[in-house]
């Protein structure tokens, strides 16, 4: 899923009548952080941290720390549809921070701001200001890309799943040079599934580790001393 398609989404579902500017922050933030959507929709508005409007780094940071995923009202202690678990991957209790784009800042500060939100509150709700279920999330995004992608594009896997918005993101990171080691940290993968998974995404870099190479040089040449 290359950006114009992610732009094109993710305005079609800022446009949408019912939720859109609520839906729209939230695919933003996996768009942009690629958190997991089951923890994205844990997330509470104190895990945000906006730097102020005036201020000259204008990156947020995302704390990520519980997950929620829908396991079924026959499968949970509370009879609830989701059930809170820690992070994937992590040790329990343990948590990790990503960094926010600059346009993740501008979206969650006013989505904050319009939402009238308190630090306890959860970051993304539902209209009746539970937990986002993941029945409205797949629908929107399936209607998103009903609407905007040409039909053969809508029927190829190309952004198919609201995870893949995740997948975009882990490799825009691999292909803009961040270090492997950053983005599992900020994804919460390890590097050997980073790797297997994403290593033949990662494309657009070989004249820039060329230019690398050359600038090392050649061997040094020594004096003749024949």
């Amino acid at each position: 899923m290359g950006p114009d398609q992610a732009a094109a989404l993710l305005d079609w579902i800022r446009r949408r009548p019912r939720g859109g500017e609520r839906l729209h922050a939230f695919f933003a933030t996996l768009y942009y952080c690629g958190p997991r959507p089951e923890e994205a929709v844990a997330m509470r508005v104190k895990d945000v941290t906006l730097p102020g409007p005036d201020a000259d780094d204008q990156w947020c940071e995302l704390l990520i720390h519980t997950a929620t995923p829908e396991v079924g009202k026959q499968w949970t202690d509370t009879g609830e549809i989701h059930e809170e678990r820690d992070l994937k991957g992590r040790a329990e209790g343990e948590t990790r921070t990503v960094p926010g784009h600059p346009a993740l800042t501008r979206i969650l500060r006013q989505h904050i701001e319009d939402e009238q939100l308190q630090p306890g509150d959860l970051l993304f709700q539902g209209e009746t200001g539970g937990i986002l279920a993941g029945s409205v999330i797949r629908r929107a995004w399936r209607n998103a890309r009903k609407a905007v992608l040409p039909p053969h594009v809508f029927e190829s896997p190309t952004g198919k799943r609201v995870y893949d918005n995740r997948h975009t993101r882990l490799t825009k990171w691999l292909n803009d040079g961040i270090p492997p080691a950053h983005v599992v940290d900020w994804a919460g993968n390890s590097v050997p599934v980073l790797l297997a998974t994403y290593a033949r995404c990662v494309e657009g870099q070989l004249p820039d580790l060329k230019r690398r190479l050359e600038a090392a040089g050649d061997l040094p040449e020594l004096p003749d001393t024949g």
